[in-house]
């Protein structure tokens, strides 16, 4: 599990999130058996993803990231729940790059400048909300960033890493979010910006120990900070069968005469998890009887 701390200013001007999500994107290694970069890609985005997703108001709220940049990785995926429970998925999940000029996993070379960061949140309303920005760096947490600043104008400063071992595993992973409400003053703003500007990578602080409670109240350091509250975040898939047949039936009467025409069986897949609901000729059937 995940651990995931919210912390407030003494005068409620600038709130911070900080994530510990080193077992979210080890699963997310081990379910989509992803590259190095690609790990770091993904485990990034699925990260902002949690964040993102405690800031929901509902219950049943969730919000979807996607980023296709026109890289190797192809479109990213992440969606998150209003309790941080994330899933993601990636459409190719090997890409090898050399290191960047730093020395580092390419990111950014892999997901690519040439497209967009959009962010999509089904409030339970008529529609969804839809928000994108094109994306700057590719490196996903100046996106995110961006994304604030742009789309919802609130300033954000937004810090994601992850550490990925030799053997491709996953070694340390997080991120954080601060945030300055409007009437947030200027030494407050100065406050926060020494804070930052002294912080090691997260991913860093996560490999040597820190909390997320640790790294949010040092964020907010001289601001008389507070744990608003805190939670433990998973990635968890909500896949079903039911959910399934569901899909099944809507393709419509024709499609489904087709399939058992034709195959007799089918076989469908979840991106975000790997599980495959097998139905055979008979189950079709039954499914063919209540499509319309």
């Amino acid at each position: 599990m995940g651990k995931l701390v919210r912390a407030i200013s003494e005068d409620g001007s600038a709130v911070a999130i900080a994530i510990d999500s080193t077992d979210i994107v080890s699963k997310i290694e081990r379910t989509h058996r992803t590259s190095a970069v690609v790990t770091a890609a993904l485990g990034r985005l699925t990260t902002a993803a949690s964040i993102m997703g405690v800031q929901l108001k509902g219950e049943n709220d969730t919000l979807t990231l996607r980023m296709n940049g026109g890289g190797e990785t192809g479109s990213l995926i992440a969606v998150a729940n209003s309790r941080g429970n994330v899933k993601s998925y990636v459409a190719n999940p090997v890409v090898e790059l050399p290191l960047n000029q730093y020395g580092k996993l390419d990111v950014s070379g892999a997901v690519g400048k040439d497209g967009f960061l959009q962010v999509v949140k089904d409030l339970g309303l008529k529609e969804p909300y839809v928000g994108q920005v094109p994306i700057e760096s590719g490196e996903i947490a100046e996106d995110i960033t961006r994304y604030f600043a742009v789309s919802e104008q609130i300033p954000t400063v937004c810090s994601l890493g992850v550490l990925v071992n030799p053997d491709l595993t996953v070694r340390a992973a997080g991120g954080f979010l601060v945030q300055l409400l409007p009437f947030a003053d200027e030494s407050c703003i100065d406050v926060i910006e020494r804070n930052v500007n002294g912080f090691a990578p997260i991913s860093q602080l996560i490999d040597e120990g820190k909390t997320p409670e640790q790294i949010a109240m040092d964020l907010l350091a001289g601001l008389n900070p507070n744990v608003l509250d805190s939670c433990e975040t998973a990635y968890t898939c909500d896949c079903s069968r039911e959910r399934v047949e569901k899909a099944l039936i809507s393709m419509g009467r024709k499609e489904l005469e087709t399939i058992i025409e034709e195959d007799g069986k089918t076989e469908v897949g979840c991106h975000f998890c790997n599980k495959k609901y097998r139905f055979n000729k008979q189950e079709l059937t039954e499914l063919l009887d209540r499509a319309k």
